[in-house]
């Protein structure tokens, strides 16, 4: 294990219950070469935008595949993606989807509300858990990017305006690592009929993004075989909430099963 620079990463409620390694701090390009490392995951914590950039860099200087699972826009932004495109690099992300969690559920409820012809008129995504992640998330200004990314992740299922509030509410100590995620929606359908939909939803937080990740990788790993460079289109829809191309779930699927099977997604 060694250390690498912290920069951003530990906001003041985490500062209070993490202890940083007495280790001297190594270079992170350096280290990313002499290990020959293929792929480099960025899971800093949420808010920490200068950190995320630095590994980011670091990726594109050893040239090594860059997979962003925080919601620093970074595979969505076109200036990294031409970046890594030039250095024939491959990128994905941004803020992993979790297998079964709040914004999977959250989009596939709206998907159906809307090919069933409801006009969905109010909605809202609340979340609390007892982890280091909601603690962290206490800290308001580390919040915007999560919350543009949840956000930006259901709004793109709905071809219309429609009042939406969506994001992290609450740090639950003695909940640990259980994360209770609460969904409601309401709509009107034919006649103006109106009907509301209200869903709690319960998992345990920690290996919910892994066979997430673990599809990431192994995309990313066929990419570098096909000297594929920039954001990956499909594979980053299929796994991440804020993708440089948003999708409904069951199209961006097809897209990655089509990408793995040698077929190019842009």
């Amino acid at each position: 294990m060694k250390r690498a620079p912290i920069y951003d990463g530990l906001g003041k409620y985490l500062k209070e219950v993490i202890k940083v390694s007495e280790e001297p701090e190594v270079d992170i390009t350096t280290e990313l070469k002499e290990s020959e490392a293929d792929i480099l995951i960025n899971y800093l914590p949420v808010g920490s935008e200068y950190g995320s950039r630095q590994y980011a860099e670091a990726a594109l200087n050893a040239g090594c595949g860059f997979i962003n699972a925080m919601p620093t826009f970074i595979a969505s932004d076109d200036g990294w993606s031409q970046k890594f495109e030039q250095k024939k690099i491959p990128l994905a992300g941004d803020d992993v989807m979790s297998q079964i969690g709040a914004t999977v559920l959250h989009k596939t409820i709206a998907k159906l509300l809307v090919d069933r012809g409801v006009e969905i008129q109010e909605t809202y995504q609340l979340n609390v858990g007892g982890d280091t992640d909601f603690l962290n998330m206490l800290e308001e200004e580390r919040l915007k990017s999560k919350r543009i990314s949840k956000t930006s992740a259901v709004e793109a299922l709905i071809p219309y305006e429609t009042k939406i509030r969506i994001g992290p509410s609450d740090y639950i100590e003695f909940l640990n690592n259980r994360k209770i995620c609460y969904i409601w929606m309401k709509g009107r359908y034919f006649g103006g009929t109106p009907v509301t939909i209200d869903v709690k939803l319960a998992v345990v937080d920690a290996p919910n993004s892994a066979g997430v990740m673990i599809d990431a990788v192994r995309g990313m790993k066929l990419a570098w075989d096909r000297g594929i460079g920039g954001a990956l289109y499909s594979l980053s829809a299929y796994c991440f909430k804020h993708p440089p191309q948003q999708m409904p779930y069951h199209i961006a699927k097809e897209m990655f099963r089509r990408f793995i099977e040698g077929e190019i997604d842009r």
